[in-house]
């Protein structure tokens, strides 16, 4: 196994470490804090490993299939936690109408995620090349540094829970609304660029036999 593809494992063995560190936040804050630094260092092994890959040519089937497999576990993981302790998607004045919002732009997110990952399946078996999208990977940066900000701001949120009107929780609601701008824009990226992956690759859909049947 090649230097990148033993970093794509790296990311994808990061992947429950982050979750047990996150869940500790609920004995002290600051572990979300530690959560939001173990899953940048694992976002950066992403175009960690495929710059590697691309310079030394050790682009291999193995790292193909792993490489998309980890960026979507570890940001799919990563909205689905914070779910589940919501703290960041219900500040004020949002309430639990933010959480209700947050679930359904999840869910957006994760049906996309799954709908491409059908598509490229589809052009393997026609072993054709899709090319990478431009607006995927803006929307990939923006759901890290949603997915960063919102954890972070939690640290502050629980530690200035019993004085809200003091800095350390008034600082919470600032990066938190800084997250949830960015995971508001990530959603709408994420749509966009479905969309035009699917339009701009809709030759995978068609039927091959009837394509060789019109060109007889």
């Amino acid at each position: 196994m090649n230097l990148p593809n033993k970093i794509t494992l790296t990311r994808i063995f990061m992947i429950p470490v982050f979750v047990a560190v996150f869940y500790c936040g609920l004995l002290s804050p600051w572990c979300f804090l530690a959560s939001a630094v173990i899953f940048l260092l694992a976002a950066a092994t992403d175009a960690l490993d495929g710059h590697i890959a691309r310079s030394r040519h050790l682009v291999t089937d193995l790292g193909k299939f792993l490489d998309p497999i980890a960026d979507k576990v570890l940001v799919s993981t990563a909205f689905i936690v914070l779910l589940t302790i919501p703290v960041s998607f219900t500040v004020e004045p949002f309430g639990q109408y933010g959480l209700i919002v947050a679930g359904v732009l999840v869910a957006l997110i994760l049906a996309r995620e799954l709908i491409v990952s059908g598509f490229r399946t589809i052009a393997a078996g026609k072993k054709l090349v899709l090319a990478a999208d431009k607006l995927g990977k803006v929307k990939t940066v923006f759901q890290d540094i949603a997915v960063a900000f919102l954890l972070v701001s939690m640290t502050f949120l629980f530690a200035g829970a019993d004085f809200p009107e003091q800095g350390t929780y008034v600082c919470g609601l600032i990066l938190a609304y800084i997250g949830l701008t960015c995971f508001v824009i990530c959603a709408l990226m994420t749509v966009i660029s479905g969309v035009n992956y699917l339009v701009k690759n809709k030759a995978v859909l068609r039927d091959r036999q009837k394509d060789e049947g019109e060109s007889a």
